[in-house]
């Protein structure tokens, strides 16, 4: 019978609970954070790194390159804050998303439901008449900076209001509406334009609200001016080709209502 190795025994006699959930942690981290980039170009960035890393590795291995050898051994220092700095975007979101706690969310239930009634009705209108318009609904994520680059409003949601700032006669029908809970906070706003590569007929605003949602959790109704359809944005990914049926349970799933709370806060109103 072969003899076991003696590093081979010792790594065993020292692998313990301790050990065990050590490697579940760093595991589960890298896996990850392996989620987070999916999809995006830091994706393409980090195949492209370690291809490079494991080439360099193998050659100066194979022919004993010592210049090569010593670089690998003391660039792995720099390498961190290389990646640090390419992955800022990546690393922002991923604690963004360990800042969020849920709480303001479930207490804003009655709120989310009332505006939800008000979006749809607004984007199925603005659908039929053909008329742009990009509404953004906050949820844990401050968009403080985003509101910043519009003009205040502070008024109740209604699609009356909606529908006086998207049409092309009005000064701020081609930024965003910013919502939160049931109230218009800014209007004119300016969005983060997504980097990742998005299908042709894809225009600015549906760019917008892509940028928008890979940098934060907020929610983006997109109503494009072209072809008179509704897309939403959530989470760096969009659904188009939406009806106002079908936009009601998309953020109904999107903000964790019950399919049951849109139609009651709706009767309720007109009561």
């Amino acid at each position: 019978m072969p003899e076991v190795p003696a590093g081979l025994r010792d790594a065993v006699a020292r692998f313990d609970a301790s050990a065990a959930v050590d490697i579940v942690i760093a595991t589960a981290s890298i896996y990850w954070l392996l989620l987070l980039v999916r999809g995006t170009t830091a994706m393409t960035v980090l195949r492209g790194v370690g291809v490079l890393l494991l080439s360099a590795f193998l050659l100066s291995r194979m022919f004993d390159l010592r210049v090569l050898n010593w670089v690998l051994r003391n660039s792995v220092a720099g390498l961190l804050v290389g990646m640090v700095v390419v992955f800022q975007p990546e690393i922002r979101r991923a604690l963004e998303r360990l800042g969020r706690t849920g709480l303001r969310t479930v207490m804003r239930r009655a709120e989310r439901a009332s505006a939800i009634n008000t979006v749809v009705s607004a984007a199925g209108a603005f659908a039929r008449q053909s008329l742009g318009a990009l509404i953004v609904l906050e949820r844990e994520t401050g968009l403080q900076e985003v509101i910043d680059t519009g003009v205040p409003v502070g008024a109740t949601l209604s699609v009356e209001l909606l529908s006086s700032i998207f049409p092309e006669q009005s000064p701020l029908h081609d930024g965003a509406v910013v919502v939160r809970g049931d109230l218009i906070v800014a209007a004119g706003c300016t969005l983060p334009l997504s980097e990742a590569p998005l299908p042709g007929e894809f225009g600015m605003r549906h760019r917008a609200a892509v940028g928008l949602t890979e940098r934060t959790d907020a929610i983006v109704i997109v109503v494009s001016e072209e072809r008179g359809e509704i897309a939403v944005a959530s989470n760096g990914r969009m659904v188009t080709g939406l009806d106002e049926a079908r936009l009601t349970r998309q953020l109904q799933r999107l903000f964790d209502l019950d399919p049951g709370t849109v139609g009651e806060t709706e009767q309720a109103a007109a009561s």
